[in-house]
């Protein structure tokens, strides 16, 4: 089979991973690249070997014959980038979050929709080799129906010196982090009906928040707390470990530090070590992330070739974002917010 051409647009920080991430998928080719930034284009460029460059995203679309093209900017430039490429009938991968607001969100899946062209968000947290491993103790039965989960990630990484323009924006952790580990708990409990949140800003270089702590009711019966912070030092620094707490009406799932899974149940426990590969372009502790990117994009590959749906495309990720800004609303107005407010 010819191989699926694809182009990147945005060479920065996290890029990098992507293109590598493609680069092991034998039937994915990534032909083209574009980028404002010169020496950032030459310098990814140069690295992958990708001759064909571009400065600008509608000369790309227009000059190429693609089968995909992946969105890697920040999120105030993604509504242009989808929509220019949906009016070209070309399937999309856009990074998270998907847009600035639930409007804008709506308005680039209804595009593709529109278009008929597939729309994937590369939320990659819920393809983490140690979630996936939680799940499937869920799904196997092995504590009975869940009635309670915790998903945590506090850390006191600097998350600043690679990627500055996090610290710009009055919005940080729920939109940066926590949309990742909301997801996490969709992923695990099914959709949520209610948010509550609260939220705190302890670094004071920073605009945003960077502390955010959410109750989430879910339709499933589940009660989900998530919990996310970049003010936690700790005396094993665990970045980027995603915790995972799990109670069911026959046991408990706990997904502890380093990858340690335990599944507690009448019979006793059963430990197992859910650590992620290294893969050959990783390296520790990203690999956990790194590893995350890779099943995402194989995800997509087979999902174009097959015809099938995503299993985070854009339809799917409204509902993420919608607890990201159920969760903005709560924290500012101190109360619990239904989902149908911030999704009618």
């Amino acid at each position: 089979m010819a191989r699926l051409k694809g182009a990147l647009i945005g060479c920065g920080f996290f890029a990098v991973n992507q293109l590598h991430a493609w680069r092991m998928i034998d039937a994915v080719e990534i032909v083209a690249i574009c980028d404002r930034d010169p020496a950032r284009l030459a310098a990814v460029g140069d690295s992958f070997g990708i001759a064909r460059r571009y400065a600008d995203a509608a000369a790309l679309l227009s000059a190429e014959r693609l089968d995909f093209v992946d969105v890697a900017t920040t999120v105030a430039s993604h509504r242009a980038l989808v929509e220019m490429a949906a009016a070209a009938r070309i399937p999309v991968i856009c990074q998270k979050p998907i847009a600035p607001t639930y409007a804008d969100a709506r308005a680039m899946v209804e595009a593709c929709e529109a278009a008929g062209v597939p729309l994937m968000i590369h939320e990659n947290f819920r393809w983490q080799s140690p979630i996936r491993a939680v799940r499937a103790a869920i799904d196997a039965g092995r504590i009975g129906t869940p009635f309670f989960g915790r998903v945590s990630f506090r850390s006191a990484y600097d998350v600043f010196a690679g990627q500055p323009y996090l610290a710009e924006g009055e919005r940080f952790i729920i939109e940066d982090l926590g949309i990742h580990i909301l997801d996490i708990a969709r992923y695990l409990f099914g959709d949520a009906t209610s948010v509550t949140a609260r939220t705190r800003r302890i670094n004071p270089r920073i605009r945003g928040e960077d502390v955010a702590t959410m109750l989430l009711d879910h339709a499933s019966g589940v009660t989900s707390v998530v919990d996310c912070s970049y003010a936690s030092r700790l005396e094993e620094e665990l970045f980027p470990q995603t915790l995972v707490e799990v109670d069911g009406s026959a046991g408990t799932i706990r997904l502890e530090r380093d990858y340690r899974l335990v599944v507690t149940t009448a019979d006793g426990s059963t430990v197992t070590d859910a650590a992620p590969p290294v893969l050959p372009f990783a390296a520790k502790p990203w690999h956990v992330i790194q590893e995350s990117v890779y099943r995402i994009e194989a995800h997509w590959a087979d999902c174009l070739a097959s015809g099938r749906e995503p299993d985070t495309s854009g339809r799917d990720n409204l509902k993420t974002f919608a607890l990201v800004e159920a969760a903005y609303l709560g924290a500012r107005t101190g109360r619990p917010v239904a989902l149908s407010e911030v999704t009618a």
